[in-house]
């Protein structure tokens, strides 16, 4: 009788495997959400892989089949799950020789302070996607007496915000029917955000978080050595008042079905306005 078995995964770099194995634990720990998306962790892999491929080290798949594999974790915190997830690059770093050992060690956690329900969302004002070098503020957005969708996203390009933004886009005259705009936000450049928007197709435009300021702010955003501050997938809803009304924070786990529920929570809010 013969037994089948699941076909070795073979690494390119001590590096990578290094990456790849942080990033499994991070998964199927116990600070692994339960019904975390496999886009999402895949997205992860390739932002954290980044400083390999520009050393000019190739990220291979392998990295993606473990991910699949390790997606179904345990309960716990989402936040604790990325928090660790964000080690994975430094510990790959520290395996192939390029930094130091107490990068790995020295993460800082996700911010955790979010602006509170109820009162004046926090003022801003940021470059936007639109192409013609102009900003756009709270008071803009707010100008035209329009619910506001403001939502962060880890990076232009990556799976799971590319799904996101094209199921904002699917749902777009439902918001503007319910008299919503949408406007998202990260860390990318002006410029990738101008072609995100450009090869999706968007309806809507994108602000530039470059310094990550604003993550910080709304208590959406994770550091990591080396790398910054990224945007936590997070989003507000924000009345024409400039009222912060709604705040979604476990969105990572519910890409697919998050514009559906910001439109059922908008509809709600809306009616009571």
């Amino acid at each position: 009788m013969t037994t089948s078995r699941a076909p070795a995964l073979r690494f390119s770099s001590p590096a990578l495997r290094a990456l790849t194995v942080a990033l499994a634990l991070a998964l199927v720990g116990p600070m692994a959400p339960r019904a975390l998306a496999f886009s999402a962790g895949r997205s992860l892999a390739r932002e954290a892989a980044a400083p390999l491929v520009r050393a000019g080290m190739r990220a291979d798949d392998e990295a993606s089949e473990v991910l699949s594999a390790a997606s179904a974790g345990g309960d716990g915190s989402r936040r604790a799950f990325l928090a660790a997830a964000a080690a994975a690059p430094a510990a790959a770093a520290v395996a192939a020789g390029m930094a130091p050992p107490a990068l790995a060690l020295d993460m800082s956690a996700p911010s955790s302070t979010l602006p509170i329900i109820g009162k004046k969302a926090p003022d801003f004002e940021l470059p936007n996607s639109r192409g013609d070098g102009s900003t756009t503020s709270l008071a803009n957005l707010t100008s035209a007496k329009k619910w506001t969708v403001l939502y962060f996203y880890p990076g232009a390009f990556t799976q799971g915000c590319t799904l996101e933004a094209r199921a904002f886009q699917r749902d777009i005259e439902k918001y503007r029917a319910l008299g919503a705009q949408i406007v998202g936000v990260s860390v990318d450049p002006p410029e990738k955000n101008a072609s995100f928007c450009s090869s999706e197709g968007l309806d809507f435009f994108m602000l530039s978080d470059r310094n990550g300021e604003l993550s910080k702010t709304y208590g959406s955003s994770l550091k990591v050595p080396g790398l910054g501050t990224f945007s936590n997938r997070q989003t507000y809803l924000i009345d024409p008042d400039a009222n912060l009304r709604w705040v979604f924070t476990d969105v990572e786990s519910r890409v697919p079905t998050h514009s559906t529920e910001v439109l059922e929570k908008l509809g709600e809010l809306t009616k009571k306005a």
